[in-house]
């Protein structure tokens, strides 16, 4: 019993650690390109500077910028959830 107890527990803890490395922390402890990130965000964007700076800040403090040009917010909620100072989202 013992031993099967251990080998669950150690399996548990394989998942855990595998799971943990295929996801980028969203707290910055993970590093992502956010320059090349962002530059495919905003390629398609009218006003490429203001997006960049926008991004560039979000990407740096959550660590995840969402695939595509827009939407896909659901792939990264710090970034969905970042509001700028009239409550708008401030990430593009």
């Amino acid at each position: 019993m013992a031993k099967l107890f251990s080998a669950l527990l150690l399996l548990l803890l394989l998942l855990v650690v595998v799971k943990a490395e295929s996801h980028p922390a969203a707290d910055g402890s993970g590093n992502i390109d956010c320059l090349a990130e962002c530059t495919r965000r905003c390629s398609k964007a009218s006003r490429h500077k203001i997006c960049m700076r926008c991004c560039m800040a979000c990407c740096h403090k959550c660590n995840c910028v969402p695939s595509g040009t827009y939407g896909h917010e659901d792939e990264c909620p710090c970034y969905a959830n970042m509001k700028d100072s009239h409550g708008k989202p401030k990430c593009p």
